[in-house]
């Protein structure tokens, strides 16, 4: 008996699926083939982000290259390149930074001017702009007015800045190369009460103390 129930159960359910398709038959094809469409084109995607980022890679190595080879104009002219070209937002960014470092070795205002551009470039990450202005800020110590790296660099000096040790640094060293021992002490001893100051940035800005406080004598 219990076989025959089982019979006219499956036949029921056999019934109701055919209505079921006869219904709804298209629709159901439909879904299946965007399923499979939006896979795949997930992973086509996922398989052009990888190739672009290889190529990017490969293309940063050889710059990287020229620039560890000495040939600081050639790489510059390559990151510049790859800086226009790469499909990859980060390689993008690198590179940037990279060609601005090739043209500090032959041309500091050309490199100056270009990590300015960087930072100025709301588009990119906070921490990349902050890198690129403190970055600019060396270049410029031993040359720029004082107010000049002032403005630039004090937001950088906030105590929860991530590059606040070198931009108190900076500011101290250009304070004390202008002449200004009141802002050489305040920049000189927020860097060295830092806890979590470098030893060797510690050491010199002592001395930057020490130095402010031989001439105070004298």
């Amino acid at each position: 008996m219990s076989d025959i129930f089982r019979e006219v159960d499956e036949e029921v359910r056999r019934e109701r699926l055919q209505q079921i398709w006869k219904r709804h038959g298209g629709l159901i094809i439909a879904i299946c083939v965007l399923v499979v469409a939006g896979v795949a084109g997930w992973r086509g995607w996922q398989w052009y982000e990888a190739k672009q980022a290889a190529t990017a890679s490969v293309a940063f190595d050889a710059a990287a290259r020229l620039a560890q080879d000495g040939k600081p104009a050639e790489a510059s002219a390559a990151f510049a390149k790859l800086a226009a070209d790469a499909a990859v937002p980060a390689y993008r960014n690198l590179a940037r930074l990279r060609e601005a470092e090739a043209q500090a070795a032959t041309d500091p205002k050309a490199a100056i001017a270009t990590f300015q551009a960087i930072a100025g470039d709301t588009a990119n990450p906070p921490l990349f702009r902050e890198a690129a202005t403190v970055r600019a800020g060396l270049l410029m110590v031993d040359t720029a007015p004082y107010t000049d790296l002032q403005a630039r660099l004090e937001p950088l000096a906030r105590p929860d800045g991530a590059f606040r040790h070198t931009a108190r640094e900076l500011l101290a060293l250009s304070a004390w190369k202008a002449g200004d021992v009141a802002a050489t002490r305040r920049w000189a001893e927020a860097a060295a009460a830092d806890p979590d100051a470098p030893a060797g940035m510690k050491a010199r800005v002592e001395m930057l103390l020490a130095l402010i406080g031989e001439s105070a004598k004298s």
